[in-house]
């Protein structure tokens, strides 16, 4: 039985860690050469380690995704090594430390709004490029469930990146699909990673405050979030163009 992405290339940021690890070795388990990007370079040794293991193919490069020069690094680095992209999981991103919005200040406001919003807007303006060159491919960006529902005090600054975010990738699916281009993004709400931790709070914790919140009554596995990726890379989702699929146990419904 043939893989799904057999001799594609994948791009995974932020796949040091958490979703895009998982996500990286899920597509190197279906066939995909992978390569991850991220600002830790043993992060990124380890996961291409942890690829390697498992047979696949895998190689990285570190990269910051504030920083245009970098950005563009990365993808002309991924298209001389692997020849193209035809995948590519935009999933860099970071909370800042929970404070209400009259005390952010404003560097920590500007640092949530350039890796989350301006980094991958700077991603997908040299995603789509290369990928036009190659006849089309697919784009996923990691927004956040928050973006839709705003109730978390102190996080202000990740929420409005992420709602900007979600906007962004709808209008970048309606210019693009008709250049083969295929774009959606997911909306996680609490993952098994350090970012759903608050300051100073255990894995334990944490356990017990999203099943009281959330209906499911658990966080995802981070297995759970790549599985999804994965299907909105393949061609099993040809027809969903400019969609925000919120993975969050029914927390927004």
């Amino acid at each position: 039985m043939t893989a799904r992405f057999d001799g594609k290339v994948a791009l995974v940021t932020g796949g040091g860690s958490g979703i895009g690890r998982a996500t990286a070795l899920a597509f190197a388990r279906e066939g995909a050469i992978v390569m991850v990007a991220g600002r830790e370079p043993s992060d990124l040794r380890d996961t291409v380690a942890l690829i390697e293991k498992e047979g696949g193919v895998a190689d990285a490069v570190p990269a910051d995704v504030t920083h245009g020069m970098d950005v563009i690094r990365l993808i002309k680095t991924t298209v001389e090594r692997h020849g193209r992209i035809d995948v590519a999981f935009n999933n860099a991103g970071i909370t800042g430390e929970p404070t209400p919005l009259a005390e952010i200040c404003e560097a920590v406001w500007g640092d949530v709004l350039s890796t989350n919003l301006t980094g991958v807007w700077l991603l997908m303006k040299h995603e789509i490029a290369a990928m036009k060159e190659n006849g089309g491919g697919v784009i996923i960006n990691t927004a956040a469930n928050i973006g839709i529902h705003g109730r978390v005090p102190g996080f202000g600054a990740f929420a409005a990146s992420k709602a900007a975010l979600s906007t962004l990738t709808r209008t970048a699916a309606r210019e693009y699909i008709r250049e083969g281009i295929r774009i959606n993004a997911i909306s996680p709400g609490s993952v098994d990673t350090d970012q759903s931790l608050r300051p100073g709070e255990t894995t334990e914790e944490r356990d017990a405050r999203v099943k009281a919140e959330t209906p499911i009554g658990r966080v995802a596995k981070t297995e759970e979030i790549a599985d999804t990726v994965l299907w909105l890379a393949s061609e099993e989702s040809s027809f969903v163009v400019g969609h925000d699929l919120v993975l969050d146990g029914g927390a927004t419904a």
